[in-house]
């Protein structure tokens, strides 16, 4: 079985080292059971980011670890990165991850763990009961987490957390389902649009850590009006399908 990494950076150049460090050793544990594809996908970067990429990991030599690197010319967003990616993936399973550690590569393991038969996507929960937030600025979790509360009465209750970009997908649910998002929501958008579709979501409680190298990416308002757009979007289907009962 085939198992891409799908790695979205921008303007990353001091985190590279470091995602070096913490991801190669969960890559080489992962490579004695799947054929490993890392994807990164530099989003139109103004740094070294690229170049460093690929001075760091374009020179190993690994078996059944393949790394590629693709490049956006100009910035586009993290739903464009993810788009890019997904077109180059090969993967049975698809894995998407941060490239500033703010979620441990160490715990992809688990996330496989918890992709069992019955279930399409696994994502990271950081605000389920189990899960920790870690040194990470209040104002960004009252977004995050304020978001993710209008998807629990919108969506499903059961799942806590819907705003983060660190899961699994199967194949299946990559092909089926489409987004038109090129900025953050992106990621909230494949899941929602795939519960909707009848996808089974699971949860791994995971801790989500503030960033140790450069500064986070996400324009606060644009994300905010992106997802109430998209909630209101949410609240319509489900009130047209109450009306079609």
């Amino acid at each position: 079985m085939k198992l891409s990494v799908i790695i979205p950076c921008y303007n990353e150049e001091e985190n590279v080292q470091k995602m070096h460090s913490e991801l190669l050793p969960v890559l080489l544990s992962l490579s004695e059971q799947y054929d490993l594809q890392v994807i990164f996908v530099d989003d139109g970067s103004r740094d070294q980011t690229l170049a460093k990429l690929q001075e760091t990991f374009g020179c190993l030599n690994l078996a059944r670890i393949e790394f590629t690197f693709l490049k956006h010319e100009v910035n586009r967003g993290l739903g464009a990165a993810l788009r890019t990616g997904f077109a180059g993936a090969a993967g049975d399973l698809i894995v998407t991850t941060d490239s500033d550690g703010t979620y441990k590569f160490s715990s992809i393991p688990a996330l496989i763990e918890r992709l069992t038969p019955d279930i399409d996507m696994v994502t990271a929960s950081p605000y389920h009961p189990e899960g920790n937030v870690v040194g990470v600025p209040r104002y960004r979790l009252v977004l995050s987490q304020g978001a993710s509360f209008l998807y629990r009465v919108l969506v499903s209750w059961k799942v806590h957390t819907y705003t983060c970009l660190f899961r699994i997908y199967r194949r299946k649910v990559i092909d089926t389902v489409t987004f038109q998002s090129n900025g953050f929501l992106a990621g909230t958008e494949i899941m929602v649009k795939g519960m909707l579709k009848g996808y089974k979501v699971a949860e791994y409680p995971a801790v989500l850590y503030s960033r140790m190298f450069g500064v986070s990416k996400a324009k606060l308002a644009r994300t905010i009006w992106a997802h109430l757009t998209f909630q209101w979007q949410v609240f319509l289907h489900r009130l047209h399908l109450i009306q079609l009962v």
